[in-house]
């Protein structure tokens, strides 16, 4: 991964920021907490950003509400209140968020759309989950709702609702019927992106506010790359 596209407190995407929620685009490479490579995680390189804006002593609180892949890009969500956070961890965990995202494949589904349930398997020394097609030992049922929004070139783009948060669910699912997304390695596709990223983006999020209950609705612009932004073009 190129240390230059990752994250910083200069360079941050803030997509939103009120008193409670701080909402990021994230790019291809970071990582949202931190792990074994003891990389610095998004988490930190916002709480340096909220330092550096307001001026403040210490250490500032921020929680991380949710996950996306390293390799992935788009929303990211975190608490600026521990007011906020059992809330939202509460909502994240119950499913009362609408999850959209977009993911390019190089085959298309057997149906324009379609709903995937699979019964998903991970494998923590791989870093990896199997999905199987009927449930088996240590399993957990994965679901989501897919729909092609556009044919490119040589590409489909397929918008994703997310039903439930399993771990490398969407990769994982789309491997399963066939349509491994561009870049995914892990999971069957033939070549790397230049980036070390796949085209897997976390699109768009709906939620109620946790404090002031009204709903709010962020929307991520995809990285800047020759596909992607034939996706957006209209």
């Amino acid at each position: 991964m190129e240390e230059s596209n990752r994250s910083t407190p200069s360079n941050l995407q803030v997509l939103f920021e009120d008193n409670h929620l701080i909402v990021i685009n994230k790019r291809v490479g970071d990582i949202v907490q931190g792990d074994k490579t003891g990389d610095a995680p998004l988490s930190e390189v916002v709480k340096q950003y909220l330092k550096e804006k307001y001026n403040k002593p210490g250490n500032v609180y921020l929680g991380v509400v949710h996950r996306l892949d390293r390799p992935t890009s788009g929303i990211v969500l975190f608490s600026k209140t521990s007011k906020a956070l059992p809330r939202l961890n509460k909502m994240f965990a119950q499913g009362d968020t609408k999850k959209v995202y977009w993911a390019v494949v190089k085959n298309a589904p057997p149906q324009e759309s379609g709903t995937l349930t699979h019964w998903l398997v991970r494998n923590p020394k791989q870093n990896k989950s199997y999905a199987h097609e009927k449930e088996v030992p240590d399993s957990k049922k994965a679901v989501l709702d897919y729909k092609i929004i556009k044919k490119l070139d040589n590409y489909f783009l397929l918008e994703i609702d997310l039903k439930t948060g399993r771990h490398h669910q969407i990769r994982a699912q789309l491997a399963a019927i066939g349509c491994t997304i561009k870049g995914d390695l892990k999971y069957g596709a033939d070549r790397s992106n230049k980036d070390g990223g796949i085209h897997l983006h976390s699109r768009s999020l709906l939620l109620l506010h946790p404090v002031q209950k009204e709903p709010v609705s962020f929307l991520a612009p995809p990285p800047e790359d020759p596909i992607w932004n034939a996706c957006v073009s209209e």
